[in-house]
């Protein structure tokens, strides 16, 4: 066996099929859980905060008489457990029900906004993975030394920035000195859209990298100490080309693993985000909804982001399952 089929024997392994169904189906079982409490605690907060919709959508100047009739017409007058059972029996359906604020359905909403949203995080881990895995490299190939120190610095910065101040400070450098993006909207076509994504790409970029090139940096240093990674240099591969070649090759999995928990924690943000540079995503949409008490809304993007951690985490452990087939078969 020569030493190159040696050292990439972990990234060579082709996954078991049934493995792969194993993990998708094992992740599919949590899916109504996780949903049934996504649901429950998003009607529940969302009747406890004070505010009618009945009342906000007539106006200061509504009638008792006209509040109650709007309240009965979007069954609001009936008792919660009524309103949650009915609410769950539409969802089976796929019906999300009628947004009170903007007077459509709530599923055409989702639709036309979500989008927007997922093109924006792709294009942002995009960014993030590009700018982290160079300076990750750099780092490793001279640890100890002074760029080394320096890309380490990156992260104490990054990680002190909130992604609203970083859109802030794009917006001031890249679209008000120098005018090269557009401050916000999203345009009609393709293009635009992605020019559009360009700057809020970046915000999430900024905020996601610091942690991917730590993460990834100290993979890389525990991988080339490892067995493989010393016999190899013992047998005259250059300590780069085992860096290159093999060690970043198995370095995937954390790579993955934090870029996948760095993506769930900016779902929440992406609201912040889409809020300041204008973007028609389903971040607005709940803004929107929690400040109109629109119930329907709310819940609906509610499950809509628990749909997306669900489907990011089955993603994830497919890949695990592909990069490496040990690690897939034990979650």
């Amino acid at each position: 066996m020569t030493t190159e089929t040696a050292v990439s024997g972990l990234a060579a392994r082709r996954p078991d099929p049934r493995q792969l169904l194993a993990t998708i189906g094992r992740r599919a079982l949590r899916i109504v859980i996780v949903l049934l409490g996504i649901t429950t605690a998003s009607f529940l907060l969302l009747h406890i905060v004070p505010g009618d919709p009945a009342r906000i959508a007539l106006g200061a100047r509504a009638t008792p008489t006209a509040i109650a009739a709007l309240r009965a017409r979007w069954g609001l007058d009936r008792p919660l457990p009524v309103q949650y059972v009915e609410y769950l029996r539409r969802l089976v359906h796929g019906n999300l029900g009628i947004s009170t604020s903007y007077q459509v359905p709530v599923r055409p909403l989702i639709e036309q906004a979500l989008p927007v949203t997922l093109l924006m995080l792709a294009l942002g881990l995009l960014f993030a993975v590009a700018l982290a895995l160079p300076l990750a490299l750099l780092a490793a190939t001279r640890p100890g030394s002074a760029r080394d120190h320096a890309v380490r610095a990156i992260p104490l910065a990054g990680l002190g920035m909130p992604p609203f101040w970083v859109a802030y400070i794009l917006l001031i450098g890249l679209t008000i000195k120098l005018r090269l993006f557009p401050a916000g909207g999203y345009g009609t076509t393709f293009a635009d859209h992605l020019v559009s994504l360009v700057l809020p790409g970046l915000t999430i970029a900024l905020a996601t990298a610091p942690v991917l090139v730590r993460s990834l940096r100290t993979a890389l240093l525990e991988m080339i100490t490892s067995d493989f990674a010393t016999a190899a240099q013992s047998r005259g591969l250059s300590y780069r080309r085992v860096l290159l070649r093999h060690v970043l090759r198995n370095c995937l999995i954390p790579l993955v693993s934090t870029t996948a928990v760095a993506s769930g924690y900016l779902l929440g943000s992406t609201a912040v985000i889409e809020l300041m540079f204008n973007l028609p995503g389903i971040g607005r949409l709940l803004l929107s909804g929690i400040a109109n008490r629109d119930f329907d809304l709310v819940q609906s993007v509610a499950v809509t982001y628990a749909l997306l951690v669900v489907a990011l985490n089955v993603a994830v452990d497919i890949a695990y399952s592909v990069l490496d087939p040990r690690i897939g078969g034990k979650r």
